[in-house]
């Protein structure tokens, strides 16, 4: 079934979905491997990179609010520390690029700043600069979120794709991370139905992560220095601990996609903001992607896309069956 137009969509989330049962997973055919049953995922995730940093600034709730209306299943959250230890929403350790305000407060590490400082920082003034094509009047003066202000915002009416940003400078990030999932209750949805995503490109995160709790869906980011092969090299590896890979986009292909199959993997690849990159993608087999523009990715899968809930929990029901049968 065709889902409704994103922009209705947004203004009728309500809930999240059903649990996943051990009798649904059950009421599944077996299939006959590993790479079918990963292949019926049920559809690709559309993961709004940043929100819809293409149109809006970036990590901004108004970036949450305008991806969520243009059709993204996930929207994604990078975590910095600062000095007082809150967990903040911005892409880059440093201030500079995106934080316009007093110097002493926004320009710098923002393991230097306290949360008051971070707080008067404008990071909405900058995107109307660069992006004259795209600015509003009401992007000027934008704060930088916490994460518990966008769990506050959202609840678990939505899917989160949330990255551990240098966790090594970053003291006990994993657990007030999982903290605040625990006071938000979707550590339980997150592991049922693949509401909340936690990637890295710190394999050392993940694997603290999976200590703490066995059962989140870890997803392990790359580096784009890497290769096809260097990739698949590393598929065993990630699968002992993650659920998908996030790998650049240039290095994705059919043979990477049905070799991540094969270890029960999904690949999200990043960024991904040209239609003929993403028809590419989808054909090549990817559970997902990063975009800048969700809309985009939204006409190209055309009746392929679904509403965020049910593309959320087919890639976890996927990855359930594809992990039975490999035992």
């Amino acid at each position: 079934m065709r889902r409704s137009p994103a922009s209705r969509r947004w203004t009728r989330l309500t809930g999240a979905p059903a649990r996943v049962t051990l009798a649904a997973l059950l009421a599944v055919p077996l299939l006959a491997s590993a790479p079918e049953a990963q292949a019926q995922r049920g559809g690709v995730v559309n993961v709004g990179h940043r929100g819809a940093s293409g149109y809006a600034p970036e990590h901004t709730l108004l970036a949450y609010d305008r991806a969520l209306a243009l059709g993204a299943d996930y929207i994604e959250q990078d975590l910095q520390l600062t000095r007082d230890g809150v967990l903040v929403v911005l892409h880059d350790e440093e201030l500079d690029r995106t934080a316009r305000g007093p110097v002493a407060s926004c320009m710098g590490p923002v393991s230097e700043k306290t949360l008051a400082q971070i707080k008067t920082c404008d990071v909405g003034s900058w995107f109307n600069e660069r992006f004259p094509q795209y600015a509003r009047p009401e992007y000027a003066g934008l704060r930088i979120p916490t994460l518990e202000e966008v769990f506050q915002r959202y609840g678990r009416r939505v899917n989160y794709y949330i990255e551990t940003k240098s966790p090594e400078r970053a003291n006990r990030m994993e657990e007030r991370l999982l903290a605040l999932m625990a006071r938000y209750r979707l550590r339980r949805p997150a592991a049922t139905r693949w509401q909340v995503l936690i990637q890295s490109f710190s394999a050392a995160s993940l694997r603290k992560t999976r200590g703490l709790d066995r059962s989140l869906p870890l997803i392990q980011l790359y580096e784009d220095t890497e290769t096809p092969r260097s990739l698949r090299a590393k598929l065993r590896g990630a699968s002992r601990y993650a659920v998908g890979i996030g790998p650049e986009q240039q290095d994705v292909g059919p043979g990477l996609a049905r070799a991540a199959s094969a270890r029960c993997l999904d690949v999200h690849p990043y960024t991904v903001n040209l239609t003929p990159d993403m028809g590419r993608l989808v054909r090549a087999g990817v559970g997902g992607m990063f975009t800048n523009f969700p809309d985009r990715l939204d006409t190209v899968l055309g009746r392929r896309a679904q509403r965020a809930s049910r593309a959320a929990l087919g890639a976890a029901r996927a990855h359930a069956r594809c992990r039975r049968l490999t035992r």
